[in-house]
């Protein structure tokens, strides 16, 4: 269990630059997520920490070894890929049990290592099984002990559970947070779906499409406090309002010009914050209060009528256009099998937020 600390890398494709002096440091014992759009250069971040390609420039580190031209049999870095690489000749024991046999350990030690990752990842009982039998998740779980069975020091995760159906997807989540308790060995975890980085990760990155950090931080951090608007607008769904900075009696302000002044909070110093500089406004869609009401007890009261809803049954999302063009969505939590308010498509209805739940960012 050793932290991976990545230097002033670059690496091009073809030409085209991927990573651009990426600098990056993942702490040791951590199930860390790299989410990014498709194309972002994070499976080839992986790829370079697995040795499966060299970099252009920069280093490498596991731990305070410097591995950047160690050989990937050499690298205590296993991977688990998104297609999970079985051999369809081999029983789930011999999968498993390869690449101890080709270390040339005792039969007894590779029996015992073997059905222990069996154990680890609820497989037991299956060691005669061939892939072609098993279900899509249990595939995965092979992969998965066929990883961990050499005990490596990080445990790299290439968006391994894209080929699985909603519900199991949500099962593995599960037994990957767990697995990785039990282990203490660092995950290091890509993928493009918000929802999975979310629900798994201790610490996540987010990259943009240009092969650069955005921001580093916690799942509640990154997306309560997105510091830029890529990451608001990639991580989950947000409402961006551009406006005006203003300081009135010392009450942070933002004016939308044809629709009203919003009182905001922000405690952080940015220097950006100048009052008469433009803005944008992040406001989550659950974060706002829909009503065909008046309300009070809210820093923030706009108006506007539905245009568009979409029922997912544990919630609602609503569309809501404003006076000045602009389209919101808000959130909705079904609670209640009769709610006590209905509402529909084309109702005039008041949407209502704390200032508190407004993240200003840089225009």
């Amino acid at each position: 269990m050793r932290r991976i600390r990545v230097e002033n890398v670059t690496k091009s494709i073809d030409g085209e630059v991927i990573l651009d002096n990426l600098s990056l440091e993942i702490p040791q014992g951590q199930f860390f997520a790299l989410l990014g759009p498709s194309g972002c250069g994070k499976t080839t971040l992986l790829r370079l920490l697995a040795g499966l390609e060299g970099v252009d420039s920069g280093r490498i580190y596991l731990g305070d070894e410097d591995i950047t031209h160690v050989p990937i049999y050499k690298r205590r870095i296993n991977t688990v890929f998104q297609q999970y690489a079985l051999f369809p000749h081999l029983t789930v024991f011999e999968n498993i049990a390869y690449s101890l046999r080709v270390k040339k350990m005792s039969s007894e030690k590779i029996k015992t290592k073997t059905q222990d990752a069996l154990k680890m990842v609820r497989l037991a009982g299956l060691d005669g099984k061939y892939p072609a039998s098993l279900s899509g998740g249990q595939q995965q779980r092979v992969a998965l002990a066929r990883a961990i069975v050499n005990e490596p020091d990080v445990l790299l995760l290439d968006e391994p559970l894209a080929a699985l159906d909603l519900k199991l997807k949500e099962e593995m989540l599960i037994e990957l947070i767990d697995l990785q308790d039990k282990l203490e060995t660092t995950f290091i975890y890509v993928t493009h779906d918000q929802a999975e980085a979310l629900t798994v990760a201790d610490q996540m990155a987010i990259m943009n499409k240009r092969g650069k950090l955005e921001q580093i931080g916690t799942p509640k951090q990154i997306y309560e406090f997105p510091t830029t608007r890529f990451v608001a607008n990639f991580v989950g769904s947000t409402n961006i309002i551009e406006g005006t900075f203003h300081v009135r009696d010392g009450q942070q302000k933002v004016e939308v010009e044809g629709l009203t002044i919003f009182n905001v909070y922000n405690p952080l110093d940015k220097h950006w914050m100048i009052p008469g500089c433009r803005l944008f406004m992040s406001i989550r869609p659950e974060k706002i209060y829909i009503s065909k009401t008046e309300k009070e007890g809210f820093s923030n009261h706009i108006q506007g009528r539905v245009v568009d809803i979409i029922y997912y049954g544990m919630s609602t999302r609503y569309y809501v256009k404003l006076r000045n063009g602009q389209v919101l969505i808000v959130f909705e939590q079904n609670e209640e099998h009769f709610p006590q308010e209905v509402i529909d498509y084309d109702d005039l209805v008041h949407l209502y937020f704390q200032k508190e739940n407004v993240v200003l960012l840089e225009h």
